[in-house]
């Protein structure tokens, strides 16, 4: 199953469009695991949305992107999943579905030769700066500790939820990090002219809107802030991106895959090359 509006495979798409792909694995998700199962409920949850988003006037009609599928890390190891996204992304402007945070280490690796100005953009409830958790210094918990101290410059929006180290190294390492889910204009402007990654975590969202994720944590976002972020970045330079820790298992409802899903076309809308809206 492709994602709503993607063209069929072997179709042409332009030269540097936007392409998914699907990273189903939660091998060191520590409280609730399921978002393996991701990239499918979300590609699945595509198909009761509609190609047209009302909010932002555009159709996906209008955007030449493909589904690439899922890149194969069952089994992997944390380090062993990293160097297969890394390997795993081809040219364009990749859009991930995760499976866990840890993706993104593999993703960011993939980009930076290219893009030696990127930083990050971080939507979650949780910093992700621990130097190791549980003996891995490879993992959900730890994958923007890895990119700090591999050089990458990060943005950190929506955090509630770290140990006094991790808020500590936050305050001090990060260009930015605010429980605010919006980039305060001052930022906005330091960042013009920047290749940017956007990653989001399903549950910098409040969990009454997306209970499906292996830590939810309270007092989140809405999803009208979240979006109301994202197109404070539609004038930049977006290089990468990945929405991740959708666990369908921790929501019966369906609601969050669903969540997701229009968030993944909001996304496509604000950020894919695309030819002019048809009239």
């Amino acid at each position: 199953m492709s994602f709503l509006g993607a063209r069929a495979p072997g179709s042409p798409v332009p030269p540097g469009a936007l392409t998914l792909y699907g990273v189903p694995y939660d091998a060191t998700s520590s409280f609730r695991r399921g978002s393996r199962l991701g990239p499918e409920a979300i590609r699945w949850a595509s198909e009761s949305i509609e190609t047209y988003s009302p909010v932002l006037d555009r159709d996906l009609e209008a955007v030449p992107f493909a589904d690439a599928g899922d890149i194969a890390v069952e089994g992997l190891s944390p380090a062993a999943m990293v160097r297969r996204v890394r390997g795993g992304i081809g040219p364009g402007l990749p859009c991930i579905l995760g499976g866990e945070h840890t993706l993104t280490l593999g993703a960011v690796q993939a980009l930076t030769p290219h893009h030696p100005d990127l930083v990050i953009v971080q939507w979650d409830a949780h910093a992700d700066l621990r130097d190791e958790y549980r003996g891995e210094r490879i993992g959900h918990a730890t994958v923007m500790r890895r990119l700090l101290d591999g050089g990458c410059p990060v943005v950190q929006l929506g955090v509630r939820a770290g140990t006094r180290e991790e808020l500590h190294i936050a305050q001090h390492r990060a260009l930015h990090c605010s429980r605010e889910v919006m980039p305060p204009r001052g930022l906005l402007d330091r960042l013009a002219g920047r290749a940017l990654y956007l990653t989001i975590d399903i549950d910098v969202l409040d969990p009454g809107i997306a209970p499906g994720t292996g830590n939810p944590e309270p007092d989140g976002a809405t999803y009208a802030e979240l979006l109301t972020a994202l197109g404070s970045l539609a004038s930049h330079r977006i290089v990468g991106m990945d929405l991740v820790e959708v666990s369908p298992p921790c929501d019966p409802t369906g609601l969050t895959p669903i969540v997701a899903a229009s968030l993944v076309r909001e996304m496509i809308l604000l950020f894919a090359p695309r030819r002019t809206d048809p009239a």
